[in-house]
């Protein structure tokens, strides 16, 4: 399926034409898929439900498919890959497992287990092929943090590290891996909502914190922001909503030109609920969710709607043009960008 936007941008007696559209991949795999890791124009790899992780090394023209063995019912919300052989996958719900493969998915080694009844894992995000952190919803009111150095290998809790706690009913958003972004010399952001919606951020890779207001929509267990994203370590975006009523666009973006401290509206909102924001350029913006996805070409001041239909996540190459999105029953598709 396709969908495509054509706008105009109208100068004397000149006239550009420009186009973004949809491309489906793949479809029809039994499986919700959150999890994204787009590694260069060749190599990408999925995660998703029903524990499935997906890979493609021809740009995603054709896909190989895997479920660990002994993992089948896991909902991996969250991978990162580093090439065509290393990932690293994150599941939610509990027990909570963090799988590490070096040979391109064939092989699975568990590197972490957590069997607390409120375990729940959100995101992860590394800062080099080292250095990692993963957070979670809090237990007794203290988010969890783990954190690698030895490039997932192993994991330790770094959680006594943010000293405040969660207020009651504050959590994070599992939706696409990216309410936990990181940054460069040790930058991290994590977003929470909820009951109440707050930045985190460390400059020292999770070593010390501080808390920055959010004030996106919130106040119920389904409200706050479900993706953020930073270009630079003050430029970021965060999106989100209510996911129960995907439709609505009340107060459900927001921008920092502070790295976080403080946030305001844009102009013109995406279309609905977002559950994940990514930056092509300083300028060039996508957002996506289960109600649609628009884009902005002034930094997320103003956006415009080029589809309806329903995606989870979406990103760029780490190294490359390529984006992708992913959504349920197997659906990947790739937004082409002239």
């Amino acid at each position: 399926m396709k969908n495509t936007l054509f706008f105009f941008l109208l100068f004397p007696a000149i006239c550009f034409a420009q186009s973004y559209t949809l491309k489906s991949l793949h479809t029809g795999k039994n499986t919700s898929m959150r999890g994204l890791s787009v590694v260069s124009d060749s190599v990408a790899w999925v995660s998703g439900s029903n524990g499935y992780v997906g890979k493609t090394l021809n740009g995603g023209r054709t896909w190989e498919w895997t479920q660990p063995k002994g993992f089948e019912k896991l909902d991996f919300r969250d991978i990162e890959a580093f090439d065509n052989l290393k990932a690293i996958v994150v599941n939610a719900g509990s027990p909570a497992y963090i799988l590490s493969t070096i040979d391109g998915g064939k092989n699975w080694q568990q590197v972490y287990k957590n069997t607390d009844s409120a375990i729940f894992l959100d995101g992860m995000a590394f800062w080099d092929d080292q250095q990692g952190i993963i957070f979670g919803d809090p237990i007794k009111n203290k988010m969890q943090l783990l954190k690698t150095t030895d490039g997932g290998l192993t994991w330790k809790d770094i959680s006594a590290n943010l000293k405040k706690d969660l207020k009651m009913g504050e959590a994070g958003f599992a939706a696409s891996g990216t309410t936990i972004r990181t940054g460069t010399d040790g930058k991290v952001w994590i977003a929470s909502g909820g009951s109440a919606s707050n930045i985190y951020f460390s400059s020292n890779y999770g070593k010390k914190w501080k808390v920055y207001p959010c004030p996106i929509i919130q106040g119920e267990s389904s409200t706050g922001p479900f993706s953020i994203a930073f270009y630079d370590a003050k430029k970021g975006l965060a999106v989100g909503g209510n996911y129960l009523k995907d439709k609505e666009n009340t107060n459900n973006v927001l921008l920092t030109s502070n790295g976080g401290k403080s946030w305001s509206k844009p102009t013109k909102p995406v279309l609905g609920y977002r559950s994940a924001v990514e930056y092509i350029t300083d300028q060039l913006c996508f957002a996506t969710g289960s109600s649609g996805t628009d884009f902005s070409t002034d930094g997320g001041k103003t956006w415009t709607n080029i589809s309806t239909q329903n995606f989870n996540a979406l990103q760029k190459a780490k190294k490359g043009k390529l984006i992708l999105l992913t959504g349920n029953k197997g659906q990947i598709s790739q937004l082409l960008v002239p």
